[in-house]
């Protein structure tokens, strides 16, 4: 019999699972996205476009004692995702 323990770490590897899909049909957008910007000579940085799905994303978030805790897991997405945007275009080039 598995403990309590045991049952929520086993939750957390599935979700780590999903996750982990997520993040490279994330990324595949984020190169796509860096295609474009790279062609209309746009800079990685859109500041109002993160506030944008900032604040789009906290309104889905029922919970809002995650609140900070979500924010600070998502400001590491954007940063993740403008880096490889910059790398993507510096190696397109």
């Amino acid at each position: 019999m598995k403990t309590k323990l045991e049952e929520a770490r086993e939750i957390i590897n599935e979700i780590d699972d999903e996750m982990i899909h997520l993040f490279i049909k994330r990324m595949a957008a984020v190169s796509s996205v860096a295609d474009y910007k790279m062609e209309n000579h746009i800079d990685v940085l859109d500041s109002s476009r993160e506030d944008e799905i900032k604040k789009r994303n906290l309104e889905l978030l029922s919970n809002k004692q995650l609140e900070k805790y979500y924010l600070t897991f998502f400001e590491g997405v954007l940063n993740s995702s403008k880096e490889y945007q910059k790398d993507y275009i510096k190696n397109k080039k």
